[in-house]
């Protein structure tokens, strides 16, 4: 059986506040997957400007166990990180670890789900 890593794959910003709604996020996904047990093999990785960046973040799900890794952009949009930067990110971190499944998912924000999310906030504000 594999053992499943998610890494939540964010742009990163010189302000160290900015990867606080990150954490809540990946705190909230441990806890969801520790309840259905699981376990807690979630962890954050950024572009640019903060820590860690992708490879260490695989990295650190490889040496964990994990053997198949889902990286999540957590981007509202497919703008040219996603479609450029981020899968020659993950080329790289594929041929660093060969024995590794490395999984892409689309921007959280292209989803139906998501958006429907955003938009009840929307309305909430007034």
């Amino acid at each position: 059986m594999a053992t499943h890593g998610l890494v939540l794959f964010g742009h990163g910003a010189r302000d160290v506040r900015w990867r606080e709604p990150f954490e809540r996020l990946a705190a909230k996904l441990r806890a969801a997957r520790a309840s259905a047990g699981g376990d807690g093999r979630v962890r954050l990785a950024f572009l640019e400007l903060m820590e860690p960046d992708l490879p260490t973040a695989i990295g650190e799900l490889v040496a964990d166990g994990c053997d198949v890794i889902t990286v999540v952009p957590v981007f509202f949009g497919q703008g040219g990180h996603i479609r450029k930067d981020l899968p020659e990110l993950i080329q790289r971190c594929q041929e660093a670890q060969p024995a590794v499944q490395i999984r892409c998912a689309g921007a959280v924000g292209e989803d139906d789900a998501v958006l429907e999310a955003v938009a009840a906030y929307c309305l909430r504000q007034g």
